[in-house]
């Protein structure tokens, strides 16, 4: 079964003008409160780093999420 998720690239479509460059600024600031260089290559990270770096991404927009869902606004991320 297709999925309209993804181009033909496979990589995933952008639905959000800008959303890319605010989630790249993002993870580079999970990055750096984790201590971890982000700025070079990512190659001389560890996949346990990079998972880091996304599961803290995912744990803040969740709480954010969940935050405006229960009406107490937009907190800081």
């Amino acid at each position: 079964m297709a999925t309209n998720k993804v181009n033909q690239t496979g990589r995933n479509r952008i639905l959000v003008s800008g959303a890319e460059q605010a989630l790249n600024k993002f993870k580079y600031e999970i990055a750096s409160e984790l201590g971890l260089d982000y700025n070079g290559d990512k190659g001389n990270l560890t996949s346990r780093q990079n998972g880091y770096v996304g599961g803290e991404m995912v744990r803040r927009m969740i709480a954010q999420a969940e935050s405006q869902m229960a009406g107490g606004g937009t907190p800081q991320v």
